[in-house]
């Protein structure tokens, strides 16, 4: 392959490599559309268990346990998934930076609609006992084993077929299929939970489950016809495939793997608190019926898909360092303001709190992070440094969030110290930030 010298830019987003100009390369928005649909696909199918946990997994397969044991059972269930991603990163980390990133995407997506789909068949505890939740958690972690590869591998195939002056708004599609994921689970369970209770707890709650294998299929179709990344490609003909990605990793890019492992914890703290702690917190405290949490959800998240796309603009005109330290300061500054909407006890007010917790802070920090990370490593280890950095900061960030939300709020009984914690992991994501001088140099 060659490249055309007139491609590179001093401010290439994504480390030094130039961009192929090469004809045969897919049209970059038609490979940035297909991770949209691919990433959301995925993330539907892993966002379902989050909401299943708060509202019946409980019930369904810890009924023995009180009812604050139970959610706690639940949402730990849940949580599992996030131990499993780090794993999933570095193994298709590996056979991405190496091999090649679409066939990871494929096998990534088919993995977590075999996993969703058996969900919903999975007896419950009444009818195999305690062989229930262990398979139920054997499941979760191989949902997590695949989104574990899906991040990094969706991000790349967007940035690596991009320009150089649009990396992070071609980058921001699959990051906008995260939200995208949220409002099709939400929108399927807020259908399914207007059943009769008693019909929703037996097998209502399957349904979302099931009908992800058409979904999946749907993903599988569009991903099959992408070509494989362009910078990939150039690795491979000029013989700089790493031998081991992993071990290169560390040897290479210790500074930027922590820059990356901390940037998201604050956005992501924010997600989770908002999209699935709030589900449990709203109905208990302000008496917001279930219903009304997971629509407001849902209409929050459709306007952070929009918000995507279009804050990824501004990050390749300002630089994503820019972008990057003015979403923390403004989802710190946004905690406080989302738990006064939620506890007004009203629809307007939910709506309000998710409008203020997606479009307003979230989008800023997760439009922009996916050519952010990119940019923090090179070509031969950027699939196993993406990965890691996006997985390892969910499992610290992600995963305990609505665990540490319900253990503070029944410890302080107030919601304070929740909003406060949601402040301390934006500051300390901030700080990470600080410390980046590949991306600050790209855009001087």
């Amino acid at each position: 392959m060659t490249s055309d010298p007139q491609a590179v830019r001093p401010d290439d987003p994504v480390g030094t490599t130039t961009y192929s100009t090469n004809p045969s390369s897919t049209n970059p928005g038609k490979v940035a559309f297909a991770s949209f649909i691919g990433t959301t696909v995925e993330w539907y199918d892993y966002f379902l268990f989050g909401t299943a946990a708060v509202l019946v997994l409980n019930d369904q397969f810890f009924p023995s346990l009180d009812p604050l044991a139970g959610q706690l059972a639940s949402l730990s269930t849940f949580a599992v998934a996030f131990v499993a991603r780090p794993l999933g990163g570095v193994i298709f980390g590996h056979f991405g930076d190496k091999l090649s990133r679409k066939s990871m995407l494929v096998l990534s997506l088919l993995m977590m609609g075999i996993a969703t789909f058996a969900i919903g068949l999975l007896p419950g505890y009444s009818t195999i006992g305690v062989a229930a939740p262990i398979f139920l958690v054997l499941l979760r972690v191989i949902q997590g084993f695949g989104v574990g590869g899906e991040w990094g591998g969706a991000v790349l195939m967007a940035v690596e077929h991009a320009p150089p002056h649009k990396k992070a708004f071609y980058g921001a599609w699959p990051q906008a299929g995260v939200p995208a994921g949220s409002v099709l689970s939400s929108l399927v369970f807020f259908l399914v939970q207007l059943m009769p209770d008693e019909q929703f707890m037996s097998w209502g709650w399957r349904i979302p489950f099931l009908i992800s294998a058409v979904l999946v299929l749907i993903g599988l179709f569009i991903r099959l016809r992408l070509t494989e990344s362009p910078e990939l490609n150039e690795v491979k003909e000029e013989k700089k495939v790493a031998s081991l990605p992993f071990l290169e990793l560390f040897k290479t890019s210790k500074k930027s793997l922590l820059i990356g492992i901390f940037c998201l914890v604050g956005s992501n703290t924010l997600f989770y608190i908002a999209s699935v702690y709030l589900l449990s917190y709203a109905p208990e405290s302000t008496g917001l019926n279930r219903g009304e949490v997971l629509l407001a959800i849902a209409i929050g998240a459709s306007f952070d898909v929009i918000a995507i796309p279009l804050v990824a603009i501004f990050a390749d005109r300002h630089g994503k360092r820019t972008m990057m330290l003015v979403g923390s300061l403004v989802t710190a500054v946004a905690a406080i303001p989302i738990f006064w909407a939620v506890n007004t006890g009203t629809f307007l007010g939910a709506v309000l709190a998710m409008i203020i917790a997606f479009p307003v802070a979230h989008s800023i920090v997760y439009a922009t992070s996916s050519g952010f990370i990119s940019g923090l490593f090179d070509p031969e280890v950027r699939y196993t440094g993406a990965s890691i950095s996006y997985q390892v900061g969910g499992l610290i960030s992600s995963a305990p969030a609505p665990v540490i939300s319900v253990l503070l709020f029944t410890t302080f009984e107030s919601w304070v110290p929740v909003a406060l914690y949601l402040v301390a992991a934006n500051v300390l994501a901030g700080i990470f930030v600080l410390f980046d001088t590949r991306n600050r140099a790209m855009n001087e």
